[in-house]
């Protein structure tokens, strides 16, 4: 455990958040289709259609991957016409050094904002930056340093035009491959969270979240927001999942492979303390690989 490359800031915790939120599509129909073109360009086309609103939103967006150089451009187009491209070179500079340049722009409105970010990782190390040139100018880094399973790291992000700290975090935490815990301090310390994730055997996986607002509301009767769940698999092609939180709200949902390169997830979040009334949620996901 003592040789590693941790996870960036944004995955630490990773395990416990895909537990208790993936695979519940919730409020909406998705329909995803992925396939890799003889020249190995990968599509993804993805839309969803909420179901109180009856909205329906799209992305088609595309990937090429040069591994000999090392070079990856991905393009997106949505529905609400972003354009989006992001351009990454990594390894080719220095071993674990990795250049992103992120372009958007929104046609109808003249809107545009672009990103360059550069990120570095070794044994022990995972360090990224990034600016933003036209939201501020926002300069966010963070660093997340690991050893035998332990690791800490920070978040930071400086508004170069306002010349003032806008936002910073912490978090620390000790993984294993059967089990993680990780502690949170973020929104400049005003939110904390616990989470952890416990691979119990080969079928069964647990793992909850507490999370405690600084700021909320004094005398509030649920200060601390609780959430536990659980993930077990049928057989190989399928598993369910079930979770739920304080304020009495369950979630259930299945997934299953119909067959190779089709998924389908059904889910639903059930408030506990009104059954008789309609507030509960469902959704339908389906997914297409080729």
């Amino acid at each position: 455990m003592a040789s590693y490359i941790p996870v960036p800031f944004a995955d630490v915790g990773k395990a416990s958040n895909d537990l208790l939120g993936k695979d519940f599509p919730v409020g909406q129909t998705k329909f995803e289709v992925k396939s890799v073109a003889p020249g190995g360009v990968t599509f993804n086309v993805l839309g969803n259609q909420d179901n109180k609103s009856g909205a329906i939103n799209g992305e088609l967006k595309t990937k090429y991957v040069d591994f000999k150089n090392g070079l990856t451009v991905t393009e997106a187009w949505t529905t609400g016409n972003v354009l989006t491209t992001q351009i990454e070179l990594e390894n080719k500079v220095a071993k674990g050094l990795k250049f992103d340049v992120t372009a958007g722009f929104l046609p109808s409105e003249g809107k545009k904002n672009a990103k360059v970010g550069v990120q570095y990782k070794q044994l022990g190390f995972n360090s990224r930056a990034y600016v933003d040139l036209f939201k501020g100018p926002t300069f966010t880094s963070d660093v997340v340093v690991g050893r035998d399973g332990f690791l800490v790291g920070g978040d930071v992000a400086y508004d170069v035009s306002a010349a003032k700290v806008s936002r910073f975090a912490a978090a620390a935490g000790y993984t294993t491959p059967e089990y993680s815990v990780a502690l949170h301090a973020q929104n400049s310390f005003k939110i904390f969270s616990a989470s952890y994730y416990h691979r119990i055997n080969a079928d069964l996986e647990a793992g909850g979240k507490a999370v405690w607002d600084a700021k909320a509301e004094k005398g509030a009767k649920t200060p601390v927001a609780l959430e536990v769940g659980a993930k077990f698999y049928l057989d190989r092609d399928a598993f369910v999942k079930a979770k739920v939180n304080n304020a009495g709200v369950l979630g259930l949902g299945y997934t299953q492979a119909i067959r190779k390169g089709v998924k389908v997830s059904i889910a639903g979040l059930f408030d506990t303390t009104k059954l008789d009334q309609p507030a509960h949620k469902l959704g339908l996901s389906f997914v297409f690989e080729a």
